[in-house]
């Protein structure tokens, strides 16, 4: 089945507990780009945009990219057969990106879209891309916005590395790439230096999510 279609990600902990993923933790529990979503939704409002369809067309994109650029790195063909010329032509943008990153590095792939799930702590996450580039071993997790934002580091240089940590793979690098659709937008590449500030960030958002569901649930949402 292709990505597009694909049902969300479940996981489970070695009790067979439904347990919340990484993006539903900080997405909760961090709420550091309200201010801007909210901005951002005005604004295409009175360009007379329908920000959903905005949102999925973009999302789409998003899949196909990241799909284009983990089955180039296991030698796996790509159908397109569900997307528009249109998104084909965006995510083909983002590949080139990650080619020109790519360009000269020796790239082994370790995991790719591999879902983990910790024990200790209760919840999971899929990381793009674990691998060793250039002898050293790598967390690379692709973008595909108009940017990096302080939650991504959170994500992943928080839950994505602790996932990593508590199954044996200890990354000598963190990094973020920003994959752009279009000309218009910015190829980012950051190595997240403060891990442990992620890593507390991300404990933080863990720790409040069931309190959090508990009051949605009193108002029913």
């Amino acid at each position: 089945m292709n990505d597009k279609f694909k049902q969300h990600q479940v996981y489970k902990n070695a009790e067979g507990k439904r347990v919340p993923g990484v993006t539903t933790i900080t997405g909760e529990g961090l709420g550091w780009s309200t201010g801007v979503l909210c901005r951002w939704n005005n604004k295409k409002g009175l360009e007379g945009i329908d920000t959903k369809k905005f949102v999925d067309d973009k999302a789409d994109i998003g899949t196909l990219a990241h799909l284009m650029v983990t089955n180039q790195l296991q030698g796996i063909k790509t159908s397109t057969d569900d997307y528009s010329a249109n998104q084909i032509k965006a995510a083909l943008n983002s590949v080139k990106s990650f080619d020109k990153w790519a360009e000269g590095k020796k790239i082994e792939p370790i995991l790719i879209e591999k879902p983990l799930v910790s024990n200790i702590h209760n919840f999971g996450g899929t990381m793009d891309i674990v691998a060793k580039v250039d002898g050293l071993l790598e967390l690379i997790d692709l973008k595909t916005g108009k940017g990096i934002y302080p939650g991504m580091l959170v994500q992943v240089g928080g839950g994505y590395d602790i996932l990593l940590n508590e199954h044996g793979h200890h990354c000598d690098k963190v990094m973020i790439l920003n994959i752009p659709r279009a000309d218009s937008e910015r190829f980012m590449v950051h190595e997240i230096e403060h891990l442990d500030d992620c890593k507390k960030a991300f404990l933080n958002c863990l720790s409040t999510y069931p309190i959090h569901k508990i009051i949605k649930k009193e108002l029913a949402w």
